[in-house]
């Protein structure tokens, strides 16, 4: 479905892609993760036909985005991070009027419409405003305008941003309903747990690269460790690099944090007992698993990117 070798990006002097290699499969949950400025963007522009690459090669369902772009676009939906509706009108001619744009008859759009709108959810809002709808219902709403074309490739821009953890949930399960139906979705997104959720396959991007790529699973499996041991120390925070010194060989990496340091072990049992036999007394220890989270971090480090 998507396609590239070497694919660059610049704007002036800054190389904001910088000769990436990618392949998306059809039906393929596909995601972008990465710190403000990684390239995740400008990518995300390239594959949907609105920002033409500066070198390399990207291939569209197929088709050349460069030349045969208004063909391709035919074929994606599109879920901008802010969503977009049209105030003035209903929930379903936010629906039925962008339908049109894409030739649908109006007695399709209307079918199309309420399908969609029942998928969402939002059926009992069909005849209202937009205004008055939550985020998470605007979220859904746009999702479904981004479908009204049938689409073979819908790319959603952090499509959660900004929801409460139920609207998530909802969403995601509307997301995954729309994998099971064979649609390709490729998403970025700032929420690890959400990458975890939805993505068959990711590409961490890191100053205009790729610095990884595979499933969830086997990033967790190649750049964390199976669980992570976080202790707190009653002294205060400028001690915790001084307890981090003391924790060398506990763990495969130790991670002093302005609040809690972070020992990355096999078995967090064994690790904690450990600590306890080197004489350290933390005020509180949690065991848990390693997440996607602890993977990004190791991998674009935890400096603030503006």
């Amino acid at each position: 479905m998507i396609f590239a070798r070497g694919l660059v990006k610049r704007f002036g002097d800054f190389t904001a892609v910088d000769g990436i290699d990618l392949e998306v499969a059809p039906g393929e949950a596909f995601g972008f993760l990465g710190p403000n400025g990684a390239g995740k963007s400008s990518t995300m522009r390239m594959i949907g036909c609105v920002s033409v690459p500066t070198a390399g090669e990207l291939r569209i369902l197929g088709m050349d985005p460069v030349r045969d772009g208004t063909r391709i676009r035919a074929r994606l939906g599109v879920c901008p991070q802010l969503d977009n509706l049209d105030p003035d009108l209903t929930v379903r001619e936010n629906l039925t009027t962008y339908a049109r744009y894409f030739g649908l008859s109006r007695a399709e759009s209307r079918r199309r419409a309420d399908e969609l709108l029942e998928f969402v959810q939002l059926s009992d809002r069909a005849g209202g405003k937009v205004e008055p709808l939550s985020g998470g219902m605007k979220r859904r709403l746009t999702i479904a305008r981004a479908m009204v074309n049938e689409p073979d490739v819908v790319l959603l821009d952090e499509p959660t941003t900004g929801l409460d953890p139920q609207a998530r949930h909802l969403l995601w399960e509307r997301l995954f309903r729309l994998k099971q139906r064979g649609t390709t979705l490729v998403l970025t997104t700032h929420y690890m747990d959400e990458a975890e959720q939805l993505c068959d396959r990711l590409v961490v991007m890191d100053g205009g690269r790729i610095v990884a790529e595979g499933s969830p699973r086997a990033l967790i499996e190649t750049y964390s460790t199976p669980e992570v041991l976080e202790l707190r120390f009653p002294d205060g925070l400028d001690a915790n690099p001084q307890y981090a010194a003391r924790l060398e060989g506990v763990g495969k990496r130790v991670d002093p944090l302005p609040d809690r340091v972070l020992v990355y072990v096999e078995d967090g049992d064994v690790a904690l007992a450990e600590v306890h036999r080197r004489g350290l007394t933390p005020s509180s220890a949690l065991v848990r698993r390693s997440t996607l989270e602890d993977v990004f971090l190791h991998l674009t480090g935890r400096t603030l990117v503006d």
